[in-house]
């Protein structure tokens, strides 16, 4: 097999693949198939798509690879599918940005910074499976931690989380250093699978870890009401 019709096999799979495709898993399905040479392939093909004018394009996202369509011709698209974007509230976007870059987080650390309760904010992102419950920390109280998901990164167009812009990047665009630097733009939406996905957004502020996390029992969509 040559490296044309191996392009042509791995395109396959990405189109098929609801999630974006992982080169491990590429490889897994390949079996003789070397790491280093999928990759190879994978940049090649990338690049390929990137330098001619179709009409949807191959990206590395979420720790895989999959293909979108391209953001201009966003307006068209919802036209067609007669969908409206995926909306954030102010406050949702303002919690989603603290979670990203200050995780693993407690909700008492997410409303120190906000200054607001944000249980049903936290509820939200989690239905929408943005962010999950990553454990507990180990304090009195073991309240729940929270991080960003695979889905936050597909949404927001991301290889990974760091990907997300530094506040050193922002800075320099003269963007404010807080959480509100979310600016929503119109996405690629995923070729294969349904047209749910329709904005990207960038944030400032730099990741933090905070104290142990325990082994988290509890599944994404758990109540929040009884948290410590």
């Amino acid at each position: 097999m040559d490296d044309s019709e191996r392009k042509a096999l791995i395109e396959s799979l990405i189109f098929v693949s609801e999630t974006p495709l992982s080169v491990d898993r590429i490889r897994e399905i390949l079996g003789d198939l070397p790491r280093k040479e999928i990759q190879r392939l994978l940049s090649e093909l990338v690049d390929e798509y990137q330098r001619t004018p179709r009409g949807f394009t191959l990206v590395e996202v979420a720790g895989g690879f999959q293909f979108r369509t391209r953001p201009e011709h966003a307006e068209w698209i919802r036209k067609m599918k007669k969908i409206r974007p995926l909306g954030f509230s102010p406050a949702a976007m303002e919690t989603l940005a603290i979670v990203a870059y200050r995780q693993p987080i407690v909700r008492a650390e997410i409303e120190k910074i906000r200054g607001v309760d944000c249980g049903g904010v936290l509820r939200t992102l989690l239905e929408r499976k943005l962010i999950k419950i990553i454990g507990k920390k180990d304090v009195p109280g073991k309240p729940l931690v929270y991080g960003t998901t695979q889905k936050f990164l597909e949404t927001f167009g991301l290889k990974e989380l760091s990907s997300l812009p530094t506040l050193k990047d922002l800075e320099s665009l003269g963007s404010p250093p807080s959480s509100q630097s979310f600016s929503t733009l119109e996405a690629a939406v995923p070729i294969s699978e349904p047209s749910s996905k329709k904005e990207i957004s960038e944030s400032a502020g730099d990741p933090q870890s905070h104290g142990e996390i325990t082994e988290n029992p509890i599944k994404d969509g758990d109540c929040l009401s009884k948290e410590g």
